[in-house]
């Protein structure tokens, strides 16, 4: 059986649960998301605990068990706590600035560059060099937060760019000089 598979969801106060054949959805005080479960695993409710069951041991049920159990786990969290992550801008030159909602960086190209957020997401700029991406779903944070990693990726000689907060660069020795 998988470990992660078997663990029941706790279900805290104040999040309601509604499982309707496949659809999960899940209302807390932060909002309200939905999943499909794909179709071997069940998903079933005691008290309060989700309990996520595979029909047999088959390689599509055993793949999908512990996956699952995250995901519904994840939105469980992510209704009562949300999820953030935080980023940080290293360079001469480099800022970011809060716009309304939108996000303007300063990256070194010729243009400022505007983000603006998906529905469900918000920014949180602290200074011109840090800021917070925020929201209830785990991989819609995540995703975001990549994508605003990508205007100008770490270099690995000057260690300049956008970067995750607490993430090392690998360093490279630039040319050797005379």
């Amino acid at each position: 059986m998988s470990r992660i598979g078997r663990l029941p969801v706790t279900v805290p106060s104040g999040v309601d649960i509604a499982i309707e054949g496949q659809t999960v959805t899940v209302k807390g005080p932060k909002g309200e998301l939905s999943h499909v479960v794909a179709e071997p695993i069940t998903v079933e409710r005691s008290d309060a605990t989700l309990e996520v069951k595979r029909p047999d041991d088959g390689r599509t049920a055993r793949s999908l068990h512990g996956l699952t159990r995250s995901l519904i786990n994840n939105m469980v969290l992510g209704v009562t706590e949300g999820y953030e992550k935080k980023l940080e801008i290293h360079g001469t030159g480099y800022r970011v600035l809060a716009k309304g909602s939108n996000l303007e960086f300063a990256l070194g190209y010729s243009h400022p560059i505007t983000v603006e957020p998906p529905a469900g997401i918000t920014f949180v700029v602290e200074n011109q060099t840090r800021f917070a991406v925020q929201g209830i779903d785990k991989q819609l944070v995540g995703e975001v937060a990549a994508n605003i990693r990508k205007l100008r990726k770490p270099d690995p000689y000057k260690g300049k760019g956008v970067r995750y907060a607490g993430e090392q660069i690998r360093r490279k020795v630039g040319k050797a000089g005379k």
